[in-house]
């Protein structure tokens, strides 16, 4: 009786234990699910409210993965990530508390793992920083956008996504001819293998940016020329 005791409690330990394992080895399964369905949505899904169906879905599956892992930089960068995107597609007043949130989870992934995901979490908080308003609405502030920013480009210096932060910083700045080299920059950035889906759209925003400086620029000097 006592041996068949002890197996049921070593059984029970390995109920608990095997997830527990298989969870650990699968983190960075889980992340790449996470990064496919990302830029799936984000890219490829043109209709606003199946977007923000799809993302509500992503943001459970990313808040799991969060929780499953409360010790790892890497989940909360993601989850951060999805609250951020699909806050851009709500785009109003409602989408801040999914701001904040995204915020709050990136500041906390940068104090456990500074260079995680080669500085995604300093790109991303930059990027909030200087796309949300100010005080009182909200905390944007273009200082620490710029503070952010830079410290994601001295870990990733030849990235498409720091560089394309940073050039679209610098458009909404107004510092044109500053921002297209930056982004011209992001355009030779390395394929990243797996990611396919997301350098495409990537590349797309980036050439968009670069015809928006272009313009701004071209205009901002017939204007000077004109005086």
């Amino acid at each position: 009786m006592q041996k068949l005791l002890n197996f049921a409690v070593i059984l029970s330990l390995c109920f608990f234990t095997l997830p527990a394992a298989a969870a650990a080895g699968s983190m960075d399964q889980q992340i790449s699910s996470i990064q496919h369905e990302w830029a799936r949505i984000k890219y490829q899904v043109p209709d606003k409210d199946t977007q923000l169906k799809d993302f509500a879905r992503l943001e459970e599956k990313a808040a799991a993965l969060t929780s499953a892992f409360p010790d790892k930089a890497e989940p909360k960068i993601w989850q951060a990530i999805v609250l951020a995107t699909d806050a851009s597609v709500i785009n109003g007043i409602s989408a801040l508390p999914k701001i904040k949130t995204a915020k709050a989870l990136l500041e906390t992934a940068i104090s456990i793992n500074p260079v995680a995901l080669k500085g995604s979490a300093q790109g991303v908080l930059g990027s909030l920083y200087y796309r949300v308003p100010g005080w009182p609405i909200s905390f944007g502030d273009n200082k620490k956008a710029e503070t952010y920013l830079t410290a994601a480009l001295k870990l990733n210096p030849d990235g498409i996504d720091p560089n394309y932060f940073y050039g679209d910083y610098l458009i909404q700045k107004g510092q044109y001819d500053k921002a297209i080299p930056v982004l011209e920059h992001a355009l030779q950035a390395p394929a990243r293998p797996g990611r396919e889906v997301a350098d495409a759209g990537r590349h797309q925003e980036i050439k968009a940016a670069i015809a928006k400086a272009q313009k701004e620029l071209k205009s901002s000097n017939k204007s000077t020329l004109n005086r």
